[in-house]
């Protein structure tokens, strides 16, 4: 599929339209084409052959023309001609947090800045703060965002390769001779950002193996290829690397690749203590090898149960494995609906009964349509007489697609003052109601704390939205105050979003876990703009896990009838 690839470039067309000062208009037209072929779920390719993307809203007939010639000929002339006006390596600023192509213009046409060393310097010699519309406190988060960016260049988000890394392990279970194959290192602990990839696998004949694996679809270059081990660069940037095991072996070598630095070096002091010695080919006692195909026989052999791998981080589950008391997890599987889905109603890329729909295949009991409300132009927010529309709307296929509901939600703007955008007596039509943030995200902490503990007591507000608002590598949270926050949900009995949107997956887990502490309950939501994207709950899930969360703590694991219940407790 070309859907990322033609994505990427309308995105990277939108951003050189702003920067080059042209119709604002047409800069957000293809922003919004890139969101969408983003996340289409079928073959863009597919989809323009049999004429049906003119089907699908927001794209029209000029995006149509030109995926058609990227599809021809490998490129669009636009693209190119609008690229040839912008310096080389200019745009790659726009990577870095607090930098737009606004901002980018004025940096080029002000100090004739084309790169990330002529920035930063800029930065440290305070060339900055004396700009139109910039001041000493852009200048430092632009410098701060700089050296962050440096130090994460090559991190990705997972959500962006996890695809990629779920094919490229199914492909290695099918080479000849492969016994077994895992993913191991941070991918497969669940961390927002993974920096490479390490495969394992048991097998006969570990060369042809190693063989075999450099030459699948997915691997763009070879990097080095041993009897054993290889390591490649794959098409999404992302180096991967493979062992070859004995399968003796291969449950010693997940467990070691697997956990966190930390989480290793105290387990192998366990070991030390008793007697024992840990590395990747299993535990010795001397030189006597415990064979360990399988990991908790690791665990096992140093007196622990097995340890989830998103808990090995040495922050404490060591100790609860002694004790064989480590929580029992939410499962992949235990999400029984989604509580955060847009529709075309405000920016959203598919109708509310495709969402439904898409729900229905996916298993789920329910989904909850939180549309944004009438303050946020730019995403089309609901004025109340849509708002009213879409409730009739929903009453219709909630009679035609029983027995699984869609709730009548909203994500509704808190205001800068802290109270909502909608009035009580609109928020008491809706089952499920949303409050987020998103504008004064550089309020300080006690005005923006102020705001969410105001909507927090607001009756009939079910959950606080990507609750600090942090966006990975490009935004920083805003300054709220986090135990507040815990303990304002808790006092009210307001829900926090652990929001799956790949970018976003807020609350972290540090936060989640502090959160947990207090008593406070969670939803997971994929915040949803197309059906496709329903698919990251799975992000939401692996930080929820990470975080020690179990089903009792997150509401929306629970069956229709009794989520019900719970989302209406708080208004009684």
């Amino acid at each position: 599929m070309k859907n990322k690839e033609i994505a990427k470039i309308f995105d990277e067309m939108g951003d050189m339209l702003e920067f080059l000062g042209e119709n604002p208009f047409r800069a957000r037209a293809y922003k919004r084409a890139s969101q969408i072929i983003y996340g289409l779920p079928e073959d863009i390719e597919n989809l323009y052959k049999s004429g049906k993307l003119s089907e699908i809203k927001g794209i029209g007939e000029s995006i149509i023309q030109k995926v058609g010639e990227y599809l021809d000929k490998g490129k669009i002339s636009a693209y190119e001609e609008y690229r040839s006006k912008i310096p080389e390596g200019l745009l790659e600023l726009l990577s870095v947090p607090y930098i737009g192509p606004v901002t980018l213009r004025t940096l080029y046409k002000t100090l004739h800045i084309t790169n990330f060393d002529e920035l930063i310097k800029a930065c440290e010699d305070k060339m900055l703060r004396n700009l139109p519309n910039f001041g000493p406190k852009k200048e430092e988060n632009i410098l701060k965002g700089l050296l962050r960016f440096k130090e994460q260049t090559f991190r990705h988000p997972i959500g962006l390769i996890y695809e990629d890394i779920s094919k490229l392990l199914e492909d290695v279970k099918k080479i000849e001779g492969v016994i077994r194959a895992e993913v191991a290192g941070s991918f497969r602990r669940m961390k927002e950002t993974i920096g490479d990839i390490d495969i394992l696998a048991s097998g006969e004949n570990p060369a042809r193996i190693i063989k075999s694996f450099t030459k699948l679809p997915l691997v763009k270059e070879i990097l080095s290829e041993g009897e054993t081990k290889s390591s490649v660069l794959l098409t999404s940037g992302i180096q991967a690397d493979l062992r070859v095991v004995d399968d003796i072996s291969f449950g010693a070598c997940l467990q070691y690749f697997t956990g966190s630095k930390n989480h290793n070096v105290k387990l192998r002091g366990i070991a030390k203590d008793k007697g024992l010695k840990i590395n990747e080919y299993g535990v010795f006692e001397g030189d006597k090898l415990i064979p360990c195909p399988d990991e908790d026989i690791v665990y096992r052999t140093l007196g622990l149960v097995w340890i989830p791998p998103e808990m090995r981080e040495d922050n404490g589950e060591i100790e609860l494995a002694q004790k064989n008391e480590l929580p029992e997890l939410i499962g992949y599987k235990d999400i029984k609906g989604d509580v955060h889905v847009h529709s075309t109603y405000s920016d959203g890329g598919e109708t509310i009964r495709a969402m439904a729909e898409s729900a229905i295949k996916k298993g789920y009991e329910y989904i909850v349509i939180t549309d944004h409300s009438q303050s946020l132009k730019i995403a089309k927010g609901l004025e109340i007489e849509r708002l009213y529309k879409q409730m009739e709307e929903i009453d219709k296929l909630n009679k035609e697609l029983a027995p699984f509901k869609i709730f009548k939600g909203s994500e509704v703007d808190i205001k800068h003052d802290g109270s909502l955008d909608y009035s009580d007596e609109i928020l008491k039509k809706l089952d499920f109601v949303i409050a987020s943030i998103h504008s004064g995200f550089k309020d300080d902490e006690k005005k923006i704390t102020k705001r969410v503990l105001s909507a927090m007591e607001n009756p009939y507000v079910t959950m606080i939205a990507h609750p600090t608002g942090r966006i990975i590598n490009s935004r920083d949270p805003y300054n709220v105050n986090i135990i507040e926050m815990c303990k304002g949900a808790s006092k009210t009995n307001t829900y926090l979003e652990i929001n799956a949107y790949f970018d976003r997956l807020d609350l972290n887990d540090i936060n989640a876990r502090i959160a947990k502490e207090y008593g406070v309950k969670f939803c997971i939501g994929t915040d949803s703009h197309n059906s496709i994207q329903l698919n990251m709950m799975i992000y939401g899930i692996g930080q929820a896990r990470r975080a020690w969360l179990t089903c009792d703590d997150i509401v929306n694991s629970r069956h229709l009838k009794d989520f019900e219940k719970l989302i209406r407790i708080k208004r009684k």
